[in-house]
């Protein structure tokens, strides 16, 4: 099943997407709900970003091509950054690329979205704790990366965390391939079988440190083929039975 989240008449909504109609629910999908009764055509609404998590949390070097590709060792555990929730974007929507940040990457991933509360859990008892994954495009101002200490400010700009179009509930992460295109030409293509560190394995390691909320985001990493985006730039993030998701690339003169 899809979920999304939705602009209408100036409120925002979730809804569930069968075909072209959105069924509107009372509340988010992950809490409890039931149906409005309110149908809506997709081309009548504003898509937004499906999901408003608490926190964000997204894993470095968890391909291993990608590693490579970087120069860096494969990692012994996860590395976890937090990415700032202002940083959200709907599918659709314009990455403000800023002219004083140097190099700006896209970063294709498969994001998991949280459903229960969640701490300490083990690593067979998470797919219970998941309640669907999406599209992410981590956007990284690359060479601010290298020059800071910590993540935040390269991975935090506003509208550098495109997610969506939806939010699917059923499967789990194994096997799907994931692609990037920039202008219509593929510059990343790997499956998530190529992870270093399992979705079960990145959920139970970060939930030994963080109580996990409903609604959190989880960006499972990028495989190789990272590169920079312009002003102009049409970038899309495609993974197996979660959609396409798809931003344009405009200056930020701020």
């Amino acid at each position: 099943m899809r979920y999304v989240r939705f602009e209408k008449s100036g409120e925002s909504r979730f809804g569930i997407l069968e075909g072209e109609r959105i069924s509107s629910l009372s509340g988010a999908p992950w809490r409890v709900h039931e149906l409005s009764g309110e149908t809506f055509d997709l081309g009548q609404v504003r898509l937004l970003a499906p999901v408003q998590p608490g926190n964000i949390f997204c894993v470095g070097l968890n391909y291993r091509d990608h590693a490579k590709e970087v120069g860096s060792e494969l990692p012994e555990e996860p590395s976890i950054f937090l990415k700032g929730t202002n940083s959200l974007l709907e599918p659709g929507g314009m990455v403000r690329i800023p002219n004083w940040a140097g190099r700006v990457d896209y970063e294709g991933e498969l994001a998991v979205v949280i459903g229960k509360v969640c701490r300490n859990v083990s690593e067979k008892d998470v797919p219970a704790m998941i309640f669907g994954m999406a599209c992410l495009n981590d956007i990284t101002a690359r060479e601010l990366q290298k020059k800071d200490s910590i993540l935040i400010r390269s991975k935090s700009f506003d509208t550098f965390c495109p997610i969506g179009p939806w939010i699917v509930d059923a499967g789990d992460a194994d096997g799907r391939s994931i692609v990037t295109r920039l202008n219509g030409q593929i510059v990343q293509s790997a499956n998530t079988d190529m992870m270093i560190f399992s979705v079960p394995r990145l959920v139970s390691y970060i939930s030994r440190f963080a109580t996990l909320q409903p609604g959190d985001v989880i960006a499972t990493g990028t495989p190789a083929g990272i590169g920079p985006l312009k002003t102009g730039d049409q970038v899309e993030v495609e993974i197996e039975g979660l959609g396409l998701l798809k931003n344009t690339c405009v200056a930020d003169h701020s």
